[in-house]
């Protein structure tokens, strides 16, 4: 392990880091349109990107500092267990395919700009759309905060993070310094910058990892003596292995299904995909974005070359970093940090920009300032943006990171809570709102209470919030929290919906139409309408 700065490999970084932080600012002139100073524009990129641009969006989006650093870092702790990422995402594709679609007809012909202003026109209720809007804040943050993660442990591996006796602000300055930049051009640029970035993002991250599924192997012996070394060091520690263990399978199920539910509920995939310019890009894109899930298929076994390779290290995040230090000349070593901290940059801005147009669309605009101007809603998007950042950097300095992907399954069991309201909207209005109301508070109650009794099991003095799995109630087994406060909310809302329904309980007003849900952006009258934020609400 490098004691010392790679001054090689941080001076390569940098050159990407400065690159793609002029990339940002420059982005605000991209595609700039006549009013800029509009919700649409800086939150959604004026809702015109085609295939092209909306793959990257989506791609930088969804595969993060989770793919490149938390994914093989559980491998390297857990082994295969850690594969669970790769079914979900094969999972997710035909799922989104049947109401993403949906979702940006009616968006776009209503002006919504989230998921929230969704269900509140659709269920005629703003508490609800309170809730949706206060998980979706909720659950971003520390996914954002795993972003940080990741850039943080290639600034340790390079020697630039600070040691272990400084003190917090010089240990953590060049995070800082990179969260910084982060809000500077998010601020200046809005999606645009997420979405030209997220160009040279993807080019990096196939680079490297062509690079590294031939260089590595090749230096160790081939796959056979990596699977090999792999698993005689699960046999010697008595945990993990090449397979699931009988005991872990429900566990691994339960992930995989849990996680492939949730991933499209987040706020930043949502924005990713309405930003796009029609319901044919977002079906293109349905079919393609599964070359993602090859290239993560890839990246996990990197967890088993750490192995093989003798990557001995105390916090599971910084193996790949650590074997690309090992392995590589400095140079491409700086490349591959390099794929590391933007592939970690580029959903960071794009998660901190969705969270803050939920912000502003469902809770400032709602029940702060009903008539505030598309200037003002900007404006406020763009200061939130800053402070959602702050938040995640609370879960950064306050959690257990030696198992970051942690911080996604924590949010995941959070945002997961939303789907009823959202996927059951987008198909049938027969969910009463208040029981949807009541569903998404067992939910989140169970899911937080249960995430807070789990331990860590690599940190002791971390007794809350160390994992998201435990018992499931009258089964025994071991599986994730998210999946069974999802079963909890599911069955809460269908009782409760049959119960205010025989007692003729107000449902509130639908604004959408049958024919909103099927439109694409150039069939016959259809256009954006920008309802006033109290058309057809009520609580």
């Amino acid at each position: 392990m490098n004691n010392g700065v790679n001054g090689v490999a941080l001076g390569v970084f940098i050159f990407f880091f400065l690159a793609v932080t002029v990339m940002g600012f420059l982005a605000a002139r991209w595609r700039k349109a006549e009013n800029e100073q509009s919700l649409d524009e800086w939150g959604l990129g004026g809702r015109s990107f085609g295939t092209w641009i909306t793959w990257f969006l989506l791609g930088g989006d969804l595969y993060t500092a989770y793919t490149f650093v938390a994914v093989p870092a559980a491998i390297y702790a857990a082994g295969a267990a850690g594969f669970f990422a790769v079914p979900y995402t094969i999972l997710v594709y035909p799922l989104i395919f049947t109401f993403l679609p949906r979702l940006w007809s009616v968006s776009h012909r209503h002006g919504y700009v989230t998921t929230s202003d969704f269900v509140r026109g659709r269920f005629g209720s703003k508490g609800l759309s309170l809730a949706v809007a206060v998980t979706g804040i909720l659950a971003t943050m520390p996914y954002i905060a795993l972003q940080l993660v990741g850039i943080q442990a290639v600034l340790d591996v390079m020697g630039v993070g600070g040691s272990a006796n400084s003190n917090w602000f010089v240990k953590d300055l060049p995070l800082l310094i990179a969260f910084g930049v982060l809000a500077a051009y998010t601020y200046s640029s809005g999606l645009r910058a997420p979405a030209l970035i997220a160009f040279v993002k993807d080019a990096l991250i196939y680079i490297v990892i062509a690079v590294a599924i031939i260089y590595i192997p090749t230096k160790l012996g081939g796959f056979d003596e990596i699977f090999s070394k792999a698993a005689g060091k699960y046999t010697a520690a008595g945990a993990g292995g090449l397979v699931p263990a009988e005991a872990n399978q429900w566990t691994y199920a339960t992930l995989a299904l849990g996680s492939a539910l949730a991933l499209f509920m987040y706020p930043h995939s949502i924005t990713a995909t309405l930003s796009s310019k029609s319901r044919d890009v977002i079906r293109r894109n349905t079919t393609i974005l599964p070359l993602y899930s090859l290239m993560l298929g890839l990246l996990a076994l990197l967890g088993f070359m750490a192995i093989a390779a003798g990557v001995k290290v105390a916090n599971g995040q910084l193996a790949i970093p650590q074997l690309f230090e090992n392995m590589f000349p400095s140079w491409f070593a700086g490349v591959a940090f390099a794929a590391i901290g933007i592939g970690a940059l580029v959903p960071a801005a794009i998660m901190s920009i969705a969270a803050a147009n939920l912000f502003t669309r469902n809770i400032y605009k709602d029940f702060i300032k009903p008539d505030a101007t598309p200037e003002q809603e900007t404006k406020v998007s763009k200061l939130v943006s800053l402070l959602v950042k702050v938040g995640a950097l609370v879960f950064v300095l306050t959690m257990d990171k030696t198992v970051a992907i942690n911080f996604q399954l924590l949010g995941g069991i959070w945002i997961l809570q939303t789907f009823p309201a959202l996927v059951g909207g987008l198909f049938t209005r027969w969910f009463h709102r208040w029981a949807l109301l009541a569903g998404w508070a067992v939910g989140m109650v169970y899911g937080t209470v249960a995430a807070y009794g789990v331990a860590s099991p690599t940190n002791p003095g971390q007794k809350h919030f160390g994992g998201s799995n435990a018992e499931i109630p009258g089964i025994g087994q071991i599986g994730y929290i998210g999946l069974t406060s999802f079963v909890l909310n599911v069955l809460v809302t269908v009782v409760l919906t049959f119960v205010l329904k025989a007692l003729k309980a107000p449902e509130g007003v639908d604004e959408t139409k049958p024919q909103d849900y099927t439109a694409d952006a150039g069939d016959p009258g259809v256009q954006v309408e920008l309802p006033p934020a109290t058309a057809g609400a009520s609580h």
